[in-house]
């Protein structure tokens, strides 16, 4: 049995990622925090594409929490080891820097780099031992090009891009590749109140892209055949910023 924890999992592009890797064979770890109901429906899913998965409750910006949630499924499996991560969950609360509250500064970091801390320090070990694993952090196009508005969320993922490129270089030697996928404008409820219409002009390919082309990509990333793929940031934007 191969095992993929994705984080962030219970809608949106955590979901396809999930329906993605489950199509691949995986046996998916679907985690989510507050939305039992969807992550119920991703669960659903997964068994109708043929494979099998189970939810793990935890918020990954609590560190007790996720040593709690691992420690009890790694015990319960301890022959296994989890040898795809996909670190994808993330929240935006956009404002004007000089309006922002300092609540919405550190909870968008949290999650994204406190959550990826805690997450990934814990599955390292058992990657390095098994001398293989695939590491994906779910990025964005904030984090490399900037946007306005968006200080904490530019902030928070552009400091994932780097600690993307260092934890590659640290773990290379053991066969684990550390990657970053950076969607651009994607159709989900976290670009919904977006003017699309207004977007679309700025896009080359003229449309939003989709949570299943990025699932692809992240796919191809999990896989075998993407072993010389490492320390990358791979953008997926329809051309808005290369």
């Amino acid at each position: 049995m191969k095992y993929a924890l994705v984080t962030g999992a219970s809608k949106g592009i955590g979901r396809a990622i999930s329906l993605k890797l489950a199509e691949m064979g995986y046996y998916i770890l679907i985690n989510y925090n507050a939305s039992y109901d969807d992550a119920i429906k991703t669960l659903e899913l997964v068994k109708e594409v043929g494979s099998d998965g189970e939810l793990l409750k935890f918020d990954v910006s609590n560190s007790n929490e996720v040593k709690q949630a691992l420690d009890t499924w790694t015990t319960q499996h301890k022959n296994e080891y989890i040898e795809v991560l996909v670190n994808n969950a993330g929240i935006n609360k956009d404002n004007l820097m000089i309006w922002m509250p300092e609540e919405d500064w550190s909870s968008v970091l949290n999650i994204s780099l406190n959550g990826f801390f805690h997450v990934t320090q814990y599955m390292l070990k058992n990657m390095l031992v098994k001398r293989f694993g695939r590491i994906i952090n779910i990025v964005s196009l904030s984090g490399i090009k900037g946007m306005k508005g968006q200080t904490n969320y530019s902030a928070a993922k552009g400091g994932l891009i780097a600690a993307t490129k260092a934890l590659a270089a640290e773990v290379g030697p053991r066969n684990v590749t550390v990657n970053a996928v950076a969607p651009g404008f994607i159709e989900t409820d976290m670009t919904k109140d977006l003017p699309e219409k207004e977007l679309k002009n700025m896009i080359p390919v003229g449309r939003f892209g989709t949570a299943e082309e990025v699932a692809s990509l992240v796919g191809f990333l999990a896989s075998k055949e993407a072993s010389y793929i490492t320390g990358e940031v791979i953008s997926i934007n329809g051309g808005i910023y290369t």
